[in-house]
């Protein structure tokens, strides 16, 4: 006996953090919310940095509040060119009181702000938590129809692609994308030492991509350093006391002395665009529309900008209309492009030797480090609004 169609306003696929605060968003407005799919989350040493506008969004959740002793603040971050450039310039350093905040945002383990944000998922009676995997998916005019692996049949009047770089949603629709692979991965942990980090994030740009220190709450800090492919596998081999000699190497001792704290993790490093960011009763947020390297803070931000945007664009009566989708692409497309062309072209200046390009370099940190005008709009660009 075939199962009933199960209908909802918003089904929502992918339960990651994006996914999970799309949710949350939506459930806010008034809508009936499904969110689908298995939780993976774990412990890799991986945190995201989340800017001053990502924590009011979850603030409006209430799920800051249960964050407040997992994060540290980010009062300072600072670019210290590594590479041996012939170009190399002394450290720029960004202050969030140039802007006036007392931080730039908050970093936290990315398990830890899963379970916090599925927490109030769980809490929340308008939102419907399931666990099957999306086989397929069509839409017309007035629905779209979703079909799980298990038989499960779906309707909503929108869908929110939240489930990342392999997007079955997006491949279900037939959004186009360009997908592309860096020379990199990153080895992520969580280190403790001996010296206070006083709030400081300090990214190392080296010849194989930064290597970024990234405070945690007393004296922990998060790791992102992104190496070759084979550098990473050397890596991930070590022993612990091996890896924190490394680390420290690597960081000059700015912490003082290193010891692994936390698990390790090493993934292969690649960017994805997507040639529009909606289709027929559908948009796309977080890696299933935008992936780039770990620089700058801006991966899962840029994503909680997406789920405000499409919240903004979602009518009352009826979410998933075309004029409000039209709207959602739209509004992404430029914020989206830019961050990804931006983090992109960075990268691939990292891995060049060319001097020419060593030189541009060079001079684009000389004018953030003398210019303060140009200093505190970078500033405001990477803390763009979310509109809420």
């Amino acid at each position: 006996m075939p199962q009933p169609t199960l209908c909802f306003d918003v089904a929502i696929v992918g339960p990651g953090p994006v996914g999970a605060a799309a949710a949350l968003a939506m459930a806010q407005k008034g809508f009936r919310v499904a969110l689908i799919g298995p939780s993976s989350a774990r412990r890799d040493g991986r945190t995201v940095a989340l800017m001053d506008s990502s924590w009011r969004l979850l603030a409006g959740f209430g799920v800051a509040k249960r964050l407040e002793d997992e994060a540290a603040p980010l009062a300072t971050m600072r670019l210290v060119d590594d590479t041996g450039s012939l170009f190399r310039r002394p450290p720029t350093e960004f202050k969030a009181h140039e802007i006036g905040l007392d931080q730039f945002g908050w970093n936290v383990e990315t398990v830890i702000l899963s379970a916090a944000l599925l927490d109030a998922v769980a809490a929340d009676p308008a939102i419907t938590r399931l666990d099957g995997v999306l086989s397929g998916m069509n839409a017309d005019g007035h629905m779209a129809h979703l079909t799980l692996a298990d038989g499960m049949a779906l309707d909503a009047k929108l869908v929110a692609g939240a489930d990342g770089r392999r997007s079955v949603v997006r491949a279900s629709m037939g959004i186009g994308g360009k997908d592309w692979q860096y020379p990199q991965a990153a080895l992520t942990t969580i280190i403790r030492h001996s010296r206070a980090h006083r709030d400081v994030s300090t990214e190392f740009h080296t010849r194989s991509g930064p290597c970024t220190t990234v405070p945690l709450p007393g004296r922990r800090s998060s790791i992102v350093w992104m190496v070759t492919p084979q550098e990473g596998e050397r890596l991930m081999a070590l022993d612990d006391s091996a890896l924190s000699m490394a680390i420290e190497e690597q960081t000059h001792s700015i912490l003082g002395a290193v010891s692994i704290d936390g698990p390790r993790g090493c993934v292969p490093m690649g960017g994805l665009s997507v040639e529009r960011f909606s289709a027929q009763r559908t948009a796309l947020i977080g890696e299933a529309a935008h992936v780039f390297p770990p620089i700058g803070a801006q991966g899962l931000n840029l994503g909680l900008r997406d789920v405000v945007a499409l919240v903004n664009a979602a009518e009352a009566a009826d979410p998933g209309a075309a004029e409000g989708l039209a709207t959602y692409d739209r509004s992404r497309a430029s914020d989206v492009r830019t961050r990804t062309g931006a983090v992109d072209a960075l990268n691939r200046a990292l891995l060049s030797d060319l001097l020419p390009v060593d030189f541009a370099r060079g001079l684009g940190l000389l004018a953030l480090d003398s210019i303060a005008p140009l200093r505190r709009f970078v500033m405001r660009q990477g803390l763009t609004p979310l509109g809420r």
